[in-house]
């Protein structure tokens, strides 16, 4: 089968960037975000257990995110209205990547994926007046194993300087104070 998606690697391994086939004509667009078989062949995990989307006007972020083990776990992030920077950020202390990020601006228009394999921290910054995000992730939510970092403490040009945070996100611990178990 010739894959639906291409697979554009970042400079962390495992992290991609995907391109699906996005097929317009007068009425709108037409893309196919998830094909298990595709995903397979591409080496990438395609047993997806949640999926949720959140709605951010301008300017809000949201992150930086992630779980624990046992319930770490994969994660697929798509914006199918609007525009965001979404950001992975290495947390595998053993990777020559380790607190390391890449970004990704992923838009409805494009149709474009973020893959983040386990051990990553992921947020995002909405640049459009409203967007929607999409994830779906291979382990369900574990709120006593829901953790995070602090969103400014991993030098990411997030192109906001008064981002709209969650209390949550402002009280997060640093990247040099979380000692990672991944």
């Amino acid at each position: 089968m010739a894959n639906l998606f291409e697979k554009i690697s970042t400079p962390l391994e495992g992290c991609f960037e995907l391109l699906p086939i996005v097929r317009d004509d007068r009425r709108g667009s037409f893309v196919k975000t998830f094909h298990a078989d595709a995903f397979a062949e591409l080496g990438l995990a395609a047993d997806f257990k949640e999926e949720y989307y959140s709605t951010s006007i301008k300017n809000v972020l949201r992150g930086l995110h992630f779980q624990m083990p046992p319930d770490d776990h994969e994660k697929l992030v798509y914006c199918p209205e609007g525009k965001v920077v979404d950001v992975a950020v290495d947390l595998r202390k053993n990777s020559a990547t380790f607190g390391k990020h890449a970004t990704c601006i992923l838009e409805g228009s494009k149709g474009n994926l973020m893959y983040l394999p386990k051990g990553f921290a992921h947020g995002f910054l909405t640049l459009s007046e409203r967007a929607i995000i999409v994830c779906k992730t291979t382990t369900v939510y574990s709120p006593e194993n829901d953790k995070g970092i602090l969103w400014s403490s991993c030098g990411i040009d997030w192109q906001c300087d008064s981002p709209i945070l969650s209390d949550k996100d402002t009280t997060l611990p640093p990247l040099a104070e979380f000692d990672s178990p991944f």
